[in-house]
């Protein structure tokens, strides 16, 4: 073979293998999570005036160990959010109950609104229960949402919660995960009004 032919075939060989992903593989993300710290928020019969829902509305923030809010409210630093906006709750139950929680749009208690990405004057936003994950290359930074699966409470004692995630995403994704430390509960039932837009933390970290 002389040296014309074999660079033709080299660059070839090149081309194939950028084609089957070898210089460009697929980011794989972490599925299996350690969430060390997070919050619950109480918001009340949150839905009662809008549907008649008359169970209460919890939403959890879990996060991963070098994922920080600064003093503007915003996420710094890499990791990942697992945010479940609408956990219901028993009518009578103000935090985080012990039990198994499915990912449905019944508002029962023990269940979870599944995440969607909702419109609203042309801008598309998550809505529901999600997952972030902030990479140090910023373009490899993404949200999934959660369409089904389950979340399992158990109180280690008075304080401390444990609590396993076993989710799959819109795109199939398993993501499981697990949180074993204290849960601070917020009120907000009184902050937010029946008709008002809960303040979520912005998805683009600043």
């Amino acid at each position: 073979m002389n040296k014309l032919n074999f660079l033709l075939v080299s660059f070839v060989i090149l081309l194939a293998s950028c084609g089957r992903g070898v210089l460009n593989p697929q980011i794989v993300y972490e599925t299996n999570p350690q969430y060390t710290w997070g919050y619950a928020e109480y918001f009340g019969a949150y839905y009662k005036s809008e549907n008649g829902n008359k169970n209460n509305v919890l939403s959890v923030s879990l996060f991963t160990d070098s994922l920080k809010i600064n003093n503007l409210g915003n996420l710094t630093g890499l990791g990942q959010y697992l945010f479940l906006e609408d956990v219901f709750q028993s009518p009578t139950a103000v935090f985080l109950q012990e039990g198994t929680y499915t990912i449905n749009n019944s508002g029962l208690p023990f269940t979870i609104a599944p995440g969607k990405n909702d419109t609203v004057d042309d801008a598309v936003y998550p809505i529901g229960a999600y997952i972030s994950y902030y990479e140090y290359n910023a373009a490899n930074s993404t949200l999934k949402t959660i369409s089904n699966g389950s979340l399992a409470v158990s109180l280690v004692n008075d304080s401390t919660y444990n609590i396993v995630c076993n989710f799959k995403t819109s795109d199939s994704t398993v993501l499981k995960g697990s949180f074993t430390a204290q849960l601070p509960h917020i009120d907000q039932s009184i902050a937010t009004t029946k008709s008002g837009i809960r303040k979520k933390l912005p998805y683009t970290r600043n």
